[in-house]
């Protein structure tokens, strides 16, 4: 058996991230390769792909950014092409890009709704899509997808996202019993509200975030950083085992 930092590793390890250019994505990124990994970066903002780039690149690792919209059945695609002609292969796939918004159900906009099931839901279907031939060619993968709270325990306001977030959940499980065969681990990550630009943004007054903050036996939000070293876990060889798992981050809240 491999000692224990060659368990806790991803040196030499391919890495995709969406959503990488800001908050929790962003912080996967690092922290990938700061582990050793090479790291894709997907997203739409550019100064925060070019924090990324210069922060991958810190840690001696190759960086490849691409600005693409996962909101779109071309942007996933391309995207995991782009990543194949630079890298050759994938290891690591990290489907992080979530979008929301924060509307009651009878409110609630088609428009809107469509649009987070195609950012939250399609598009990690979409580059497992792309993705998976060659990690069952090469019979290795690891994917992780960042997944919420909020696809285990409904949340007022947030119909869309529950739901996309619940079918993300089913959709690992999924991908679990179709892959596991190939030496491919699916997992997701559920996160409670995360201090993110996004989470301070639906959660930061006291109004909102009070009576969420009460559900949390931590009694506190979490940070990215705490995100991004359970991804690193479930990306090394140490989860070789774990596969199909909705694994939260939620300081006790599902717990109660």
């Amino acid at each position: 058996m491999p000692d224990l930092s060659e368990r806790f590793t991803v040196t030499g390890r391919r890495a995709l991230v969406t959503g990488g250019s800001k908050g929790i994505g962003l912080e996967i990124a690092k922290v990938l390769a700061d582990a050793g990994a090479d790291v894709a970066v997907v997203g739409r903002d550019r100064a925060g792909l070019d924090e990324a780039r210069a922060a991958i690149e810190a840690a001696g690792r190759a960086c490849l950014v691409i600005e693409a919209d996962m909101a779109t059945v071309d942007g996933p695609r391309a995207a995991a092409a782009k990543t194949l002609e630079r890298f050759g292969t994938i290891d690591l796939l990290v489907n992080n890009a979530g979008i929301t918004h924060v509307e009651p159900l009878l409110a609630a906009s088609p428009v809107h709704w469509d649009e987070i099931m195609a950012v939250n839901l399609r598009a990690p279907f979409l580059l497992a899509q792309a993705l998976a031939p060659q990690m069952i060619a090469q019979r290795y993968g690891k994917i992780v997808n960042v997944s919420s709270l909020s696809g285990v325990v409904a949340i007022d306001d947030h119909g869309a996202y529950c739901a996309s977030k619940g079918g993300l959940n089913m959709l690992t499980k999924v991908m679990a019993c179709e892959w596991a065969r190939h030496n491919i681990q699916a997992n997701a990550v559920c996160p409670t509200v995360i201090l993110t630009p996004m989470g301070e943004k639906v959660w930061g007054t006291p109004e909102k975030g009070g009576p969420m903050l009460a559900k949390i036996p931590a009694g506190r939000f979490g940070r990215p950083v705490e995100v991004a070293d359970v991804v690193l876990f479930l990306c090394s060889p140490a989860s070789d085992m774990i596969c199909g798992e909705i694994m939260m981050v939620d300081g006790g809240y599902a717990a109660l």
